[in-house]
């Protein structure tokens, strides 16, 4: 997992990739960085994490959840995502439509909806503040970490 540091106004945020979940091969991978995260100063004990996921032509996440406190709110920002959480049928997301996860959720499917064109997401997290990994995911346990 690569690191580094990323200054926006007066706060500093980590900037973290995703490792490939195909690691072994060349296939492009979606990667991941944090764009902003605050601990809510009315809601002790809470805090707010905006993540920035880019999908290159024709990838996917494998199904995963995130910590049982975590309420996430995601937004395409450019192209199209197909998304599915628990039991709803996959439905395309574009650019300016947005879904949420309610805690304890599992999201099924995540993947770009073209192979020729990127697309670009914005997930918001709120989530308790001791959460180290914002991201389980079923196939091999790769995650976002803080």
């Amino acid at each position: 997992m690569k690191h580094a540091i990323l200054a926006t106004g007066a706060v500093i945020h980590a900037v973290t990739s995703i490792p490939s979940h195909a690691a072994e091969t060349a296939e492009l991978r979606e990667t991941s960085r944090r764009v902003f995260e605050r601990e809510l100063p009315n809601v002790s004990g809470k805090s707010l994490i905006a993540v920035e996921v880019l999908y290159p032509p024709g990838t996917k996440i494998p199904s995963h959840t995130h910590p049982g406190s975590a309420f996430i709110y995601a937004y395409v920002l450019s192209g199209e995502v197909l998304s599915a959480i628990d039991d709803e049928k996959p439905r395309l997301y574009r650019a300016g439509e947005s879904w949420y996860e309610v805690p304890g959720a599992h999201h099924r499917v995540a993947r770009n909806a073209s192979k020729t064109e990127p697309a670009k997401l914005l997930a918001i997290f709120v989530s308790d503040s001791n959460e180290r990994q914002v991201v389980f995911s079923d196939a091999n346990g790769a995650a976002l970490r803080r």
